[in-house]
């Protein structure tokens, strides 16, 4: 019989999304193993971040806490999930895809003799055993995978599945020992560089993704090229809509090849040939060359619609919900007015 550990650490004493989504799968894939059910938790806080899952089903409540484990700490967040781990006696673990557990899971995984895998969007059960599944060679390919060994860490991609919703309670909570000496606290955070809001421009939770083509630094029908307008219409729509920035590869690209490029654009931006998989509600793509490799990142985006002065582009051919056959420049230039009037 599998036991299903649900692995997670906590944000200022609180459960991020991303682990609550993680939470969903856990429940899920327990039900149908028919197992038991284990929460860890890891942190400076466990209680209320344990008491507002109480009701998710977990026979156990297990708990790593103190200031040592405050800060996202390879040597302090490693011992303390080998700990949790260990004293769970978990042979399926599931944990939130963010990154800091990715940072140690892998290290934890060798410790235990256990294995890993990352990027899972699904986790299910076939003739009792269960079953991952993730996209390989860049989304191209869906595969489905199962393991023998144990234990067996997976990280669940951001939205692989909805938040778990449940009534709050007072579960026990088991603390777990573990000793962090000295040696193991050498590194400290001391602090964080964030840019400020209104040059923010990648927002996951963002409603709309907003992804620029290299079309935007090419001549346009003037014969000339208008990159310094475009980086004013690009980040005047994000200031208003608060849309999170995409970039096609071959705009990325420009900058390394000596051409002019956006300023604020890096290959953080970058969606499609990486394999990053927007999972953005609605999804706007400008001056896009529209081949296949770019619009493969877009799978898991709900709605796609797209700006291209030419109808035959690879978005005209069912790879988007709506297509409008138009200058972005002057298409982004009304709507921001339109939204700048709001």
């Amino acid at each position: 019989m599998e036991t299903v550990l649900f692995l997670a650490h906590t944000d200022d004493g609180k459960l991020a999304k991303a682990a609550l989504e993680a939470l969903t799968g856990a429940v899920g894939l327990n039900k149908t193993l028919g197992g038991a059910l284990v929460v860890a938790l890891y942190g400076a806080e466990i209680e209320a971040a344990a008491n507002s899952i109480a009701n998710c089903g977990a026979g156990r409540f297990l708990a790593v806490s103190g200031a040592e484990f405050a800060q996202p700490r390879y040597a302090t967040d490693a011992a303390a999930c080998e700990a949790l781990i260990r004293a769970s006696g978990a042979t399926v673990v599931l944990a939130a895809g963010t990154s800091r557990n990715a940072r140690v899971l892998a290290g934890v995984a060798q410790r235990l003799d256990g294995c890993i895998d990352t990027h899972v969007t699904a986790i299910e059960t076939a003739s009792g055993d269960p079953i991952i599944t993730r996209w390989f060679y860049r989304q191209r390919i869906k595969g489905a995978l199962a393991r023998t060994r144990r234990p067996w860490i997976t990280l669940l991609d951001p939205d692989a599945y909805a938040a778990w919703e449940g009534e709050a309670g007072s579960p026990p909570i088991e603390p777990i020992e573990c000793s962090i000496p000295e040696a193991l606290r050498r590194t400290t955070v001391r602090g964080i560089v964030t840019p400020p809001a209104d040059q923010q421009t990648i927002r996951p939770d963002a409603q709309l993704l907003f992804v620029a083509g290299a079309g935007w630094t090419k001549k346009q029908k003037d014969g000339q090229a208008h990159v310094g307008e475009a980086e004013t219409l690009i980040l005047d729509f994000l200031k208003y809509s608060k849309a999170s920035l995409g970039s096609s590869k071959s705009l990325v690209d420009l900058a390394g090849e000596n051409q002019t490029a956006l300023r604020f654009m890096s290959h953080l931006n970058q969606v499609g040939q990486t394999g990053a998989s927007p999972r953005h509600p609605k999804g706007l793509s400008t001056c896009c060359h529209g081949e296949e490799p770019h619009t493969v990142g877009w799978r898991f985006v709900a709605e796609r619609r797209a700006i291209n002065l030419d109808p035959n582009c690879g978005w005209a051919r069912g790879k988007a919900d709506v297509l409008y056959v138009a200058d972005a420049f002057e298409v982004m230039s009304k709507v921001n007015v339109l939204l700048g009037s709001k």
